[in-house]
């Protein structure tokens, strides 16, 4: 099956409508327009409309990525941070993104998710099984000093600093 062409102006329009649904990078719009086969200049022209008119904001979208990465599918910090990264998104946005995370909160959340995930591991013994849970939050994108604070105690005897 042949694809149709589209042309700069048709793009723009459905590039608009797809930013409009729901925050997006610019990244993302950048590989949709590559896969359009819209020229080089034509994906700046796009892109660079899109940025000025407030289609795209990479810290807004940061802001979203970050809120619905901890909420929702309970990521930690490292792993968000690398999914930006993969995104191509600022460094120095990302460290703003995530300072929005509330230290108290991340660390509730955590505990909350390591005691679900405790009552589903299956171990011979508690040392297996803390490791389990070690390996299941890092896994997650947490970090050890986090963890430590949910596993006060057990987080040592696996990992002696």
């Amino acid at each position: 099956m042949e694809m149709k062409t589209i042309t700069e102006t048709e793009a723009l329009q459905r590039v608009a409508s797809y930013c409009s649904a729901a925050e997006r990078c610019r990244t993302e719009v950048f590989e949709k327009l590559q896969k359009w086969s819209i020229p080089p200049a034509g994906i700046e022209r796009i892109l660079f409309y899109l940025e000025r008119e407030g289609y795209l904001d990479e810290e807004r979208y940061c802001r979203a990525f970050v809120k619905d990465k901890y909420r929702f599918d309970k990521w930690g910090r490292r792993k968000i941070a690398q999914a930006l990264h993969l995104k191509k998104i600022s460094s120095a946005c990302v460290n703003r993104g995530l300072q929005e995370i509330d230290q108290h909160e991340y660390r509730r959340g955590l505990c909350k998710l390591l005691e679900a995930k405790r009552r589903t591991i299956h171990a011979g013994d508690d040392y297996q099984r803390n490791a389990k849970l070690v390996r299941f939050a890092l896994g997650r994108g947490f970090e050890m000093s986090d963890i430590r604070a949910c596993l006060p105690g057990l987080v040592e005897e696996l990992y002696p600093d």
